[in-house]
């Protein structure tokens, strides 16, 4: 043994595995301390270093002519590290080989200067030798890190104003993530046996039943099982209710909003993570209670991969069951105080999922995957919002119908990379007299993780997470400034009866001042809209809803299509895609342009108050423009709209004049570009922006008689070149956006 750690190589392929191992080891979560898990991590690799190399010397007959020692230590090294690559570090192949080699030649550069050093003769080339791998590991790190940065934008980001858009907040309307007037207590109830969690056990104000589980998440088994039970101290059979309560003070009877987190570590847990929202909406006069669902996270022991989803629906719904009865009377504290016909749930990543499935239980007698379970629910769940949601885990897809939804998702969110939230939004139907509304909000350099203010700024654990592009991301409390706002306003809206709140939703122009100074894309849509071309009805491109007749000239793309995310899965939703190249000669015969033909059946057309429809950024290279037309000068996204009446009187409008136009949100989620392609897709994803232009634009210095409407147009007559997509072309009564909103 002392021959074996004498050699300066296999000393050096030691070095590398106990570096490697030991990095994996103390970021391998496994309950206690994480210098344990390092020490157990490196006693481990060093074992199988030593076993691995002393099995292949058993087979020195067959390699006479190749230094045994060499040979061994390379395959012991090289096995050693198949293994914790596909067991622990879990980097890319090629990464974590190439890091590997780095390291390994670091260490062989040091030893080798540690052995000169040490013998005298060449002192000073050994000090040289230790010097230079020191440096080259620092170099490396440096060079590592200096990968980090956001391509797509130039110096600092700025949202852009435009003049025309008046400011929700100089119409009197007040910035819904300020702390509102009621005085908040804070606490949390619970089984009071709670092992691991103090807080769910003497530290509870309310002693809570557990709940049996066993017909929801049949998948508690196996190791799962064993080890689970194990740590928390309860199985399936006795699922606790846990919470934390942000409760303000008052007689009530207050709306309850109900938080949920999503999967993570589940010894890492998550539940405090929304205080900065239970705070805030219990000072503006709502119950808030972020609840404990960390015992069906995932743990190292397993993942239940998407089978737990109706658990973690189910088990809101029960704590809503526990909230009726405290309600009801059966807690004296509690009796009354609160509106169970005024409920919103909220979630965030598998939570976000999660929401939408309680809402869907919420109106069911049985449950679907066993219908021996019987459901007694039928709670006022009056809205849901998702951030940075899941919609694929659980194997039924969910739609919803007549309930107000909100969706929020960054565009550097490494862990749920495409905005699964406008999946459900594009699913949920309104009925005609259905007063409420959806919107979904996208945010550039928002990740996954900073909604919940205990997750951090990785979207995954080390080492993984030295992968990631880091660098460009908002702050942590800028991305959670965002989540107030709309969180906040969403509550306002939807269990306040505070209408104005909508206009929050309608446009992000309109709120510039409350946010962070960042890009935001932002859909919203009603039942009040009336749409005139969807793009879902059928696979006819000249025909919309009612009759309605569509031509075109003079566009190198018109083609209706289903938009796909980053990595090419369906958004389910279908729009229009128009692109466009014309030379300075061109006349306006040659512009291209997109009609909409009105038929006589739609005849009332005085009432309109705003044309509505959804815009976003192409992709240019669908033109497949040759070498020679690529000059990008006149590349735009702006257009005029122009109305025409059935005695021929024309009004046009520049949609820019209105609205601060949709820009392509483009994200580099990792250090390396080929990187991004492999783990995410492409380096962006079209999300669509609702844009307004208020009738009174076209008709104040024109003689159209809008009650005589005959034709919508897009003209193409500001960029020379472009490709935009266009969705929800509709109109909206005099009313029905407000007096005055803040995106007109």
């Amino acid at each position: 043994m002392k021959k074996l750690f004498s050699d300066p190589i296999f000393l050096a392929a030691t070095l590398l595995i106990v570096v490697l191992f030991g990095i994996s080891g103390f970021h391998f979560e496994l309950g206690f301390p994480p210098i344990m898990g390092m020490i157990l991590g490196i006693i481990i690799g060093i074992v199988i270093l030593i076993g691995l190399k002393l099995l292949i010397s058993l087979a020195k007959p067959l390699f006479k002519k190749i230094s045994i020692g060499l040979l061994t230590t390379f395959l012991s090294g090289l096995l050693a590290l198949v293994i914790l690559r596909n067991f622990a570090f879990r980097w890319p192949s090629l990464l974590f080989y190439l890091l590997a080699l780095w390291i390994f030649m670091c260490c062989v550069l040091l030893i080798l200067g540690l052995k000169k050093a040490k013998s005298g003769k060449n002192g000073k080339s050994g000090w040289i030798m230790i010097v230079a791998s020191l440096a080259i590991v620092v170099l490396g790190m440096y060079g590592f890190n200096s990968l980090d940065g956001d391509p797509y934008v130039k110096g600092k980001v700025e949202t852009e104003i435009n003049s025309n858009i008046a400011m929700l907040s100089e119409m009197g309307v007040k910035d819904p993530s300020q702390k509102g007037s009621f005085e908040v207590e804070v606490f949390t109830y619970g089984s009071g046996t709670d092992k691991k969690r103090p807080e769910y056990a003497e530290g509870v104000k309310i002693k809570t039943s557990t709940v049996d589980a066993s017909r929801i998440l049949p998948d508690w088994k196996g190791k799962k099982k064993k080890w689970r039970e194990k740590f928390w101290g309860f199985g399936l059979e006795n699922f606790p209710l846990n919470g934390r309560v942000y409760m303000p003070k008052g007689d009530g009877p207050f709306p309850l909003v109900l938080m949920v987190h999503g999967n993570h570590s589940m010894i890492d847990y998550s539940d405090a993570g929304y205080a900065y929202l239970g705070e805030l909406l219990a000072s503006r006069g709502s119950i808030a209670v972020s609840v404990d669902e960390n015992f069906i996270n995932a743990h190292w022991s397993g993942d239940f991969r998407g089978k737990e989803m109706p658990a973690r629906a189910w088990l809101l719904l029960k704590h809503l069951e526990q909230w009726k009865n405290w309600n009801d009377g059966n807690n004296a504290d509690l009796a009354r105080k609160v509106d169970m016909d005024n409920i919103v749930l909220v979630g965030h990543s598998r939570g976000g999922e999660a929401v939408s499935i309680a809402a869907a239980f919420n109106t069911l007698k049985r449950f679907p995957d066993n219908a021996q379970e019987i459901f007694n629910f039928d709670f006022g769940i009056k809205g849901v919002i998702s951030i940075a949601p899941t919609d694929y885990r659980y194997d039924r897809e969910i739609t919803l119908k007549d309930i107000n939804y909100l969706s929020l998702q960054g565009a550097y969110d490494s862990d749920e990379v495409s905005f699964w939230g406008m999946r459900p939004y594009h699913r949920l139907k309104f009925t005609d007299d259905f007063d409420g509304f959806k919107a979904g909000v996208y945010m550039n350099h928002a990740n996954h993780g900073q909604f919940n203010s205990t997750w951090g700024r990785s979207d995954f654990g080390a080492p993984m997470k030295w992968l990631l592009n880091l660098t460009p991301l908002v702050s942590g409390e800028d991305q959670r400034q965002m989540a107030k706002v709309y969180v906040s306003a969403f509550v306002e809206a939807v269990l306040n009866g505070k209408k104005k709140y909508r206009n929050v939703f309608k446009s992000v122009d309109g709120i510039t001042d409350w946010l962070p100074k960042e890009t935001y894309l932002s859909q919203y849509a009603d039942a009040s809209k009336k749409i005139l071309v969807d793009f879902e009805d059928d696979i006819d491109v000249t025909t919309g809803k009612e009759n309605v007749q569509i031509s075109a000239e003079n566009f190198k793309i018109w083609q209706e299509e289903g938009l796909t995310s980053r990595d090419n899965e369906e958004q389910q939703n279908n729009a229009l895609v128009l692109g466009w190249k014309y030379g300075s000669k061109s006349g306006k015969d040659s512009l291209p342009q997109y009609h909409i033909h009105l038929p006589e059946t739609l005849k009332d057309f005085s009432a309109i108050g705003t044309l509505a429809l959804s815009v976003g950024v192409g992709d240019i290279s669908e033109l497949d423009l040759k070498e020679k037309e690529k000059d990008f000068s006149g590349m735009g996204f702006n257009f005029s709209i122009v109305l025409k009446d059935s005695v021929g009187n024309r009004a046009s409008v520049d949609l820019a004049s209105t609205t601060v136009l949709p820009a392509p949100i483009k994200s580099k989620f990792t250090k390396f570009k080929f990187l991004d392609k492999e783990m995410i897709g492409n380096d962006w994803e079209v999300q669509l922006k609702s844009c307004y232009v208020p009738i009174s634009h076209f008709t104040k210095n024109s003689n159209l008689d809008i009650s005589k409407l005959k034709a919508i147009s897009l003209v193409f007559d500001k960029d020379s070149l472009g490709v935009v997509v266009v969705d929800d072309i509709g109109v909206y009564g005099q009313s029905e956006m407000g007096e005055k909103p803040s995106h007109l």
